[in-house]
């Protein structure tokens, strides 16, 4: 078994951000393993792909150019990209836990016969003694995720099939370039050799696209709302104090399931994950699956009546309160102090 492969999503000639932040996590697991980081890229018009590629460190990167691979249509991409693990053999393969990817990443498993960890939030290289077996394994892929709805955190591994294959949900890990300037091998794949015409017996005729009207991923500042912030009422403030800091406003599961908030603006396993510079955390206990929404930040504040409350052991700052009383104050004196 040979290099860590990244399955990049393409839309329109530009790779997902999902894809950049796996490029990242892949070249440091591809260092920790001295082994190369590999990439593959599949849809039309990819001449560019390479520059937006190879500047995370990607050695090898595989294109499939062909009219009839884009928008994303799930046989010939299997296809594609079966074929490819099968030549490659590649020991780590990672995909977006997106529409694409959730869709993708099962069937290139069940073909491989490999298993896949869905949704991980963290990925590290350990070892394993299995004393049944009497084996000892080095080098396995921990694929880290929230378990049993969210009441454990689960290490999973796959000691003997390979690829060791996982997706991870877009935010979860860090985008960052390591070198502008650095060179890797392209690889244009005959497309004939890897999908055949009963793969394209789905033609997508129509697409619809609507963008997010909600930038929550890219907030400097996230104000996050939980079930404890008590009622629609008092949600307002928190879109008050984001707007006076220059911020988003997200919100727990079960803010969004009792009505107090949109779902696009969940935060946490079940919704998107973010890293802002500061998250004030209103009114919200901080169970596990809450936390892997948000644990990245780079300081927390919480506000809770509860001083035993499990987002205080990870948050900066506590503020013991109700959120109607601190945050009308952080309002006023934020306006007070600022020009």
């Amino acid at each position: 078994m040979n290099n860590v492969f990244v399955y990049c999503e393409v839309e329109g000639g530009k790779i997902a951000e999902v894809s950049q932040e796996l490029l990242t996590k892949g070249r440091s697991l591809a260092d920790e393993l001295n082994c190369k980081l590999e990439a593959v890229a599949i849809g039309s018009g990819l001449d560019n792909i390479g520059q937006q590629v190879f500047p995370y460190g990607v050695d090898v990167l595989h294109t499939a150019d062909d009219p009839r691979l884009e928008p994303f249509t799930t046989l010939p991409h299997t296809s594609i990209v079966v074929k490819l693990f099968e030549e490659t053999k590649p020991q780590i393969a990672l995909m977006g836990a997106t529409s694409i990817g959730r869709d993708l990443g099962p069937r290139v498993s069940s073909a491989l016969h490999s298993g896949l960890t869905a949704d991980c939030t963290s990925l590290v290289i350990g070892g394993h003694e299995d004393k049944k077996a009497k084996k000892v394994y080095e080098d396995l892929l921990y694929q880290i995720r929230p378990a049993f709805g969210g009441n454990i955190i689960a290490t999973i591994i796959n000691p003997d099939c390979r690829p060791q294959m996982a997706t991870v949900r877009e935010g979860v890990m860090k985008k960052e370039i390591r070198d502008v300037a650095y060179e890797g091998e392209l690889v244009k794949l005959d497309v004939a050799n890897y999908v055949s015409d009963e793969d394209f017996v789905v033609e997508i005729i129509e697409r619809h696209l609507e963008a997010s009207k909600v930038n929550i991923k890219g907030a400097p500042v996230v104000i996050g709302g939980g079930y404890g912030v008590g009622s629609k009422e008092t949600f307002d403030l928190l879109h008050e104090l984001a707007e006076v800091l220059g911020g988003e406003v997200g919100a727990s599961r079960a803010a969004v399931d009792a009505g107090w908030c949109d779902h696009e603006r969940q935060i946490g396993q079940t919704g998107v994950t973010v890293r802002p510079k500061l998250y004030i955390a209103c009114g919200i206990s901080g169970q596990v699956q809450h936390r892997a929404g948000m644990e990245e930040s780079a300081q927390i504040i919480s506000i809770n009546t509860d001083p035993d409350a499990p987002i205080n052991a990870i948050a900066d700052y506590v503020i013991t309160g109700d959120v109607a009383t601190v945050v009308p104050k952080m309002i006023k004196f934020y306006k007070q102090n600022t020009k």
